[in-house]
């Protein structure tokens, strides 16, 4: 197993489309984790979600959260990311479509990238976007 730098840890989250996994923390303590598709702007994570999807609730009223995307695939790989996220309520209508199509071009590609961008760049749609505090990346683990 070796450990990644944080350049490599950025550049696996993008690599490839992988899902992410986005953990959150509920009003009674317990963790909510939900999937999420992401993408980087600069060295920031960015997703979207519903205003009122149970991740969105938690984050307004605790905006700590945990990320992790992993490679299932031998010699496997993983990162995780903490950090404070920033729920943007009211994101500019052509940002908000802008970073929607960005995303659904990684997972779904360019053929369906606008109807994804357009079905998910709509109001009530937010944005996240966290810029991590700590960077834990692993590679080669089954090595």
């Amino acid at each position: 197993m070796r450990h990644m730098t944080r350049d490599e840890a950025l550049d696996f989250l993008i690599a490839e489309p992988r899902t992410a996994q986005v953990a959150t923390v509920r009003a009674d303590g317990r963790p909510h984790v939900s999937s999420v598709w992401i993408d980087l702007d600069g060295d920031t994570v960015v997703f979207n979600t519903w205003h009122t999807s149970v991740k969105a609730q938690n984050i307004r009223r605790d905006p700590r959260i945990s990320l992790i995307v992993d490679d299932d695939r031998p010699p496997f790989s993983y990162v995780i990311l903490e950090g404070v996220a920033e729920l943007i309520e009211t994101p500019n209508v052509d940002e908000l479509r802008h970073w929607a199509t960005r995303i659904a071009r990684r997972y779904m590609g360019d053929a369906q990238a606008e109807a994804f961008g357009k079905r998910n760049g709509v109001p009530g749609e937010l944005l996240v976007r966290l810029r991590p505090e700590k960077i834990i990346g692993h590679t080669a683990i089954s090595d």
